[in-house]
C-alpha cells in the first residue's frame, strides 16, 4: 500500500475512533433523558403494548395523540423491541453509529466534489463536532434528521452520476426524504430543496420533461407515508391533519394564540423559551424572568404581573387569560410593527445560530453572568467561539466554492443553499428560540468547509474548472504523472478509480 494512501486510511479510522470516543463521553457522562424523550418513549411503548398512539394515561388506558409524528416513535419501538423497554442507553449507542455514518457520507460527498484532502477535513470536522455529538446523548429526532440530510444530498449526487433514471440512488433519496418528514414536519423543506434539483437534472439531461417520471415517483413516495397517518387522525379525532399542529396541541385543547403572540412581541433568547414559554399552563412564570423590553409602559407591566399572578395560582391557562395577553400583544404590535415583524424574528434567528450550544449541559441559561459562574461562563464563551468558527469555515467555503463556479457541481451547490435558506425562512416564523433548530446546518457547514481544501491535480489549475455539471471527479492533491491524471479524470466518478459506483 502506498505511503500516502496508508496515511489517509489511518487518518480516516483515527477520526472515527475519536468521534466515537467523543460521543461515548456524552452518552456516559451527560445523557439527557427528559421532556420530549419521555413523550416519544411513552408513545412507542403504548403503540407496541396497547396499539394506541398516545402518551398520556387515563383509567381506561392510553389516550391517543397527534402532537408528534410517528417517525421517531417507530425508531424507539424498534430499539425497545431489540434491547428492551426504556433501554435509552442502547438507543443512544445506536445513535452514535448513525451519527458517525452521517460524518462518513458527508466526507465521501466532499471527496467527490473537492478531493481526498477535503474529504479528510470534512470527516474530522464532523466527527469532532461537539454540537451534533451532544445530541446523540439525547434520544430525540435530531440525530436521525441529520442522517436523512446527509443521505439525501449524497444520493442526489450519486443519482446524477448514474445518468438519472431508475436506480438504487433514487430509492435511497425517496426513503431519506420520506422518513425525514415522518421525523419532523418542517423536514419537508428538504424535499423542497432536493426534488426541484432532480427535475432540473432530468430535464437538462433528457431534453424535456419526459424524463422526469422517476422524480415524480419519488415525490409520490415522499407523500405516501403520510396517508395512513392522515387517515388515522381523521378516524380518531375527526380532523384533517397530515402533519402535526403548529402549537403541538391535541383537538379540543386550548390553543394559546394570545399568549404566544404576546410572547413574540419581546422574546429573543432561549432562556425565555425555557423560563416562560414552556411554563405556560404547566408551571410558575416569574415576572422577574421577563426582560424589560416586554413592557412599553408601566401599565403594561402591571397588567402582565396581574395576569401572571392569576396564572400562577393554579398553573391553568384559561381562555380569558389568553385573550387578555392577546390584547396586550395587539397594543405592542401597533406601537412598533417593525419590531414585531422584522427585528425580533431576525434576532431570534441570530440567537439560534450564535448562542453557545450548551442547552443540553448542566450550565445556567444565563451563561453570560460571569459573577455567578465564571468557569461555566468561560466554557460557554469558548463553545460560542467554536460554533462561530464552524459557521465561518462553512460560509467562507461556500463563497469560495461559488466563486469557482461550483467546480462543476452547481445543482448540488444550489440545492444545499436552498435548503439552508428555506430553513432560515421557516425559523423566522417561530415563536420560540431553540439552538437545536439550527443543528441541521452542520452537515452543510462541514461540506462547504471542504471547499477551502479543494486542490486540483498537478496538471491544470483549479480556476479553470468547467462550468457545466460534467460527470468527473476533482483530481486529488497527490503527486502522479500527467497520463495517470488524465486517466483518472476520464474514468473516475464518485467511486474508486476505474470502477462504476
Amino acid at each position: 500500500m502506498p505511503v500516502i494512501k496508508r496515511r489517509m486510511v489511518m487518518q480516516f479510522w483515527l477520526a472515527l475512533a475519536l468521534g466515537l470516543a467523543l460521543r461515548l463521553v456524552f452518552v456516559l457522562h451527560a445523557p439527557r433523558i427528559a421532556g420530549d424523550t419521555l413523550i416519544y418513549g411513552d408513545i412507542a411503548k403504548n403503540w407496541m403494548q396497547y396499539h394506541v398512539y398516545g402518551f398520556a394515561e387515563s383509567a381506561a388506558g392510553p389516550i391517543p395523540t397527534l402532537i408528534r409524528l410517528p417517525g421517531y416513535p417507530l425508531f424507539l419501538a424498534l430499539c425497545f423491541r431489540i434491547f428492551g423497554d426504556d433501554q435509552y442507553t442502547a438507543v443512544m449507542l445506536v445513535q452514535c453509529l448513525i451519527d458517525l455514518g452521517t460524518c462518513v457520507l458527508m466526507a465521501d460527498l466532499a471527496r467527490c466534489v473537492f478531493g481526498q484532502r477535503a474529504a479528510l477535513v470534512v470527516l474530522w470536522l464532523g466527527a469532532l463536532c461537539p454540537f451534533t455529538a451532544n445530541y446523540v446523548a439525547s434520544p430525540l429526532t435530531e440525530t436521525l434528521s441529520l442522517a436523512c440530510i446527509a443521505v439525501a444530498f449524497y444520493g442526489l449526487e450519486r443519482w446524477r452520476l448514474q445518468r438519472t433514471g431508475w436506480n438504487r440512488w433514487l430509492w435511497m433519496i425517496a426513503a431519506a426524504l420520506a422518513y425525514a418528514v415522518l421525523l419532523r414536519p418542517e423536514q419537508g423543506l428538504l424535499a423542497v430543496a432536493i426534488v426541484p434539483a432532480m427535475v432540473w437534472i432530468a430535464v437538462r439531461r433528457e431534453g424535456g420533461f419526459h424524463g422526469t417520471a422517476p422524480v415524480a415517483t419519488l415525490a409520490l413516495c415522499v407523500v405516501l407515508p403520510l396517508v395512513p397517518w392522515t387517515a388515522r387522525n381523521w378516524r380518531t379525532f375527526h380532523v384533517f391533519q397530515p402533519l402535526v399542529p403548529r402549537d403541538a396541541t391535541d383537538p379540543g385543547e386550548l390553543v394559546p394564540r394570545g399568549f404566544n403572540r404576546w410572547y413574540r412581541t419581546w422574546a429573543i433568547d432561549f432562556a425565555s423559551t425555557e423560563d416562560v414559554y414552556w411554563n405556560w399552563n404547566t408551571a410558575l412564570i416569574d415576572i422577574n424572568d421577563i426582560p424589560t423590553r416586554a413592557f412599553d409602559t408601566e401599565d403594561q407591566y402591571n397588567r402582565v404581573a396581574a395576569l401572571l399572578n392569576e396564572h400562577n395560582e393554579t398553573f391553568n391557562a384559561t381562555a380569558k387569560l389568553d385573550s387578555a395577553f392577546g390584547v396586550l400583544a395587539k397594543e405592542r404590535i401597533a406601537d412598533d410593527p417593525i419590531r414585531y415583524y422584522v427585528a425580533l424574528p431576525v434576532a431570534r434567528l441570530l440567537n439560534m445560530v450564535l448562542r453557545p450550544r450548551t442547552e443540553m449541559m448542566e450550565i445556567a441559561l444565563e451563561w453570560w453572568k460571569w459573577s455567578r459562574h465564571p468557569a461555566k461562563t468561560a466554557f460557554s464563551s469558548a463553545y460560542a467561539l467554536l460554533n462561530l468558527a464552524y459557521f465561518a469555515l462553512g460560509g467562507t467555503g461556500l463563497w469560495r466554492w461559488r466563486h469557482r463556479q461550483w467546480d462543476g457541481y452547481a445543482v448540488l451547490g444550489w440545492s444545499t443553499v436552498a435548503f439552508l435558506l428555506l430553513r432560515c425562512a421557516l425559523l423566522l416564523t417561530l415563536d420560540n428560540s431553540e439552538p437545536r433548530y439550527t443543528l441541521e446546518f452542520f452537515p452543510l457547514l462541514t461540506l462547504w468547509a471542504g471547499a477551502l481544501f479543494f486542490c486540483p491535480s498537478a496538471k491544470g489549475a483549479g480556476s479553470h474548472q468547467p462550468r457545466s455539471g460534467s460527470d468527473r471527479r476533482v483530481a486529488e492533491c497527490v503527486q502522479h504523472d500527467a497520463s495517470r491524471g488524465v486517466e483518472l479524470f476520464r474514468k473516475d466518478s464518485m467511486g474508486p478509480a476505474g470502477k462504476t459506483p
